[in-house]
């Protein structure tokens, strides 16, 4: 950029405005003030900040902070919920086993089982085979 540009640019922000708010009905000024684009700007950036500096603090004092995942928890209730996780994992197992293992005692009750016979590995006598 030009040297010319930027003084200008910054001119631009530091070109003071006059804001007057009057009463319509009779036209009396109520508040007049004088700003710049820059003062609005960093007013408004300043607002910003506090404003989440305060939510900021608002979940950190209270107990707001409980409700944020993996926030607020002792260690005693994370091992205990790790805990109860990992019991819940192996006793979903064990349910499916079991699922399982009905399922196969059912099939062999009411007779749909089909064995599959590997016959790969069959070994048969010498003297049964016939050569006709």
């Amino acid at each position: 950029m030009d040297k010319t540009e930027e003084n200008s640019t910054f001119k631009r922000l530091q070109n003071r405005y006059r804001l007057v708010i009057m009463n319509d009905d009779t036209y009396e000024e109520v508040v007049t003030f004088k700003l710049s684009r820059m003062s609005v700007y960093i007013g408004l950036c300043t607002i910003f900040v506090m404003m989440v500096g305060l939510t900021i603090l608002l979940f950190i004092l209270t107990p707001l902070k409980y409700y944020i995942p993996g926030e607020g928890a002792s260690r005693q209730n994370k091992i205990e919920l790790q805990t109860l996780k990992m019991r819940t994992d192996s006793l979903e197992q064990t349910i499916k086993y079991k699922d399982q293992y009905l399922n196969s005692i059912r099939k062999v009750l009411t007779g749909n089982t089909s064995v599959p016979r590997d016959t790969t590995n069959l070994k048969v006598p010498k003297a049964e085979i016939s050569n006709d």
